[in-house]
């Protein structure tokens, strides 16, 4: 699959976003928490530096983090890094942030960087998927019950559990279908891919990974801990 992808010509950008407030990690800014010894960003971003169709990356950061992103960088060395910059006051703006600095990409892949265990073959895998529809994001099966429920806590509807699933990051875009998305957004939104659907364009999902959990509460470190053994680099 690489080298079919090499061979067509096209770019592809990475966008990992860093500039959340860990809110519901205390006073610890998640994203440089140790993780076997290694920043939890540098998890999350290694893979893309890794990864052979992936050309350039840029890491959004909060104001306050910008200088020791930059040290990170440079300390790991990371030659497809080419911008550390400044996300927004919403998760929208900070990924917008970021699709603008992507130079000449005909794809972007975006990516949290509070999620520390996605690998090559899973970006791999969103660029192959997204070649058919333009647009693709990594998703597992539901395995618990969904309940809709009134604000009252009473239950009105269970919606079949074949049909939901856990979305995901990586997200993969063409450029200009995403770039779109952003401009024309008017509301909230903490997906990508929803951006995209209320245009009317086509996500497919492809088979991301129970692995590939978002670090946001210290009872998901305490998981990360359990998992970092699988996945040392």
């Amino acid at each position: 699959m690489s080298d079919k992808k090499e061979a067509s010509g096209e770019k592809v950008g990475a966008v990992i976003v860093a500039a959340g407030k860990s809110q519901r990690m205390g006073e610890v800014d998640k994203l440089f928490i140790s993780l076997g010894g290694r920043p939890l960003l540098v998890w999350a971003t290694q893979p893309f530096q890794e990864c052979p169709l992936v050309h350039q990356i840029v890491v959004v950061v909060s104001g306050e983090k910008e200088a020791l992103c930059r040290q990170l960088v440079a300390s790991e060395e990371w030659s497809k890094v080419s911008d550390v910059c400044l996300g927004g006051r919403r998760r929208q703006d900070s990924v917008a942030a970021g699709l603008k600095r992507l130079q000449t990409c005909q794809w972007a892949i975006i990516h949290d960087g509070a999620r520390p265990f996605v690998t090559v073959e899973l970006i791999e895998r969103g660029l192959e998927a997204a070649r058919e529809t333009g647009a693709a994001v990594a998703a597992v099966p539901v395995k618990d019950t969904i309940k809709f429920a009134g604000d009252d806590g009473t239950i009105y509807q269970t919606p079949p559990r074949q049909n939901l699933w856990l979305v995901q990051t990586p997200q993969v875009f063409r450029i200009g279908l995403i770039t779109e998305a952003y401009q024309k957004a008017n509301e909230d939104a903490t997906d990508d891919a929803s951006l995209v659907e209320r245009l009317g364009y086509k996500v497919k999902l492809y088979p991301g990974s129970y692995d590939n959990i978002k670090i946001t509460t210290p009872e998901d470190l305490a998981l990360a801990e359990v998992l970092w053994r699988k996945y040392e680099r």
